[in-house]
């Protein structure tokens, strides 16, 4: 699914492929696999774009607002960020991206985020 994932992503950030060609992709099961816990371990290359199936929860560590250090679990980010809200599942797009030096956290959507220092790795999450 990762080599697939990456492949979509080289073309889409290369303007070759269309928001209704990635849906059709997305409906036909290529493009999603189920989130995981959170990003550790697939925060690199810069730039690189996951497609994950996210159930919404309220429920665990965040840290950050908008971009969100790499051990910030999926899900209450998700919700955070108001790409998905609690008790949905749907399909985000997360993008690996430069570290920040501070984090600042926030409560939006029913979520609290927490402020951090600087992380080694980050993401940011897009609806699709």
């Amino acid at each position: 699914m990762k080599v697939i994932q990456e492949l979509i992503a080289y073309f889409e950030r290369r303007g070759r492929l269309t928001p209704p060609q990635i849906h059709k992709l997305l409906d036909q099961g290529l493009l999603a696999g189920d989130a995981p816990p959170n990003m550790l371990g697939l925060c690199e290359p810069i730039g690189a774009t996951y497609y994950s199936l996210v159930s919404g929860d309220s429920y665990g560590s965040v840290w950050g607002t908008d971009t969100y250090t790499g051990d910030s679990a999926l899900a209450p980010a998700a919700v955070h960020a108001g790409v998905v809200q609690t008790g949905e599942t749907a399909v985000v797009k997360v993008t690996v991206v430069q570290p920040l030096l501070q984090y600042q956290g926030s409560a939006r959507n029913g979520v609290s985020s927490q402020d951090y220092g600087h992380y080694g790795t980050a993401y940011r999450l897009a609806c699709v």
